[in-house]
């Protein structure tokens, strides 16, 4: 009541905080920090710092190892996890130069062009992983192209084979060896891509989805065992 009577007759109601000084030995000043946790090794890694040399060489050990999953196929997950399309790239343009029959400009060579080829085999690739995720695939796109790229590999170690077989000669035997060669990498190639992506389709509709898969290495093999150069 005295505090209100004290300001209604217009006298200031904190009048005794004017007298109060604080001491010199008392710091003002500070500095306000926010405790965080420590970071880990990890978080502070990141792959823009590290050499090139290190980058190429992770890469390479990356694309690899996919290489040795398709040469022994099981199931496994490393295609699907870490995909890439370095790998199919390579043995896309690598089983595109040998199939090329002659030089670019001859119109009497024995094999397809190299653009042809390319686009076979990338539109091939494209075409089956449509029709996959339209059977309602579990799997990205990409997923799928990294999977059939790699698969590629059987049978371009095929078409090295055939080339170095059609250097001694043309004849019957070299045709037997050829087709062997051919029939065995095309099952391979049609097992590892089936044994990555069987399981990501619908039980009721695997076998829409591998009948494609087969075809598709199928006219490659084809390409393969009716290549004659010139």
């Amino acid at each position: 009541m005295a505090a209100a009577e004290g300001s209604g007759d217009g006298g200031p109601l904190f009048a005794g905080l004017a007298d109060v000084s604080i001491s010199g030995d008392i710091p003002v000043e500070g500095e306000i920090t926010v405790p965080v946790g420590s970071r880990s090794p990890d978080e502070d890694y990141s792959t823009l710092d590290e050499p090139v040399k290190d980058t190429i060489m992770r890469d390479l050990k990356a694309v690899g190892k996919k290489f040795v999953h398709v040469m022994y196929p099981k199931k496994s997950s490393a295609l699907l996890r870490d995909w890439d399309l370095w790998g199919p790239l390579v043995l896309c343009v690598s089983l595109a130069l040998m199939l090329q029959g002659g030089s670019a400009d001859s119109k009497d060579d024995g094999g397809p062009q190299f653009a042809e080829v390319f686009v076979i085999i990338w539109f091939g690739a494209v075409v089956i992983t449509l029709n996959s995720k339209l059977l309602g695939g579990t799997i990205s796109f990409f997923q799928s192209l990294c999977v059939l790229g790699y698969c590629i590999m059987p049978l371009t170690v095929a078409m090295l084979v055939c080339r170095l077989v059609l250097l001694a000669g043309s004849g019957t035997i070299s045709f037997i060896i050829r087709l062997i060669v051919v029939v065995a990498m095309f099952g391979w190639s049609t097992l590892a891509s089936t044994a990555f992506l069987a399981d990501s389709q619908p039980p009721n509709r695997k076998g829409l989805v591998v009948y494609p898969i087969f075809l598709f290495y199928f006219v490659i093999s084809w390409m393969i065992l009716t290549f004659t150069p010139q």
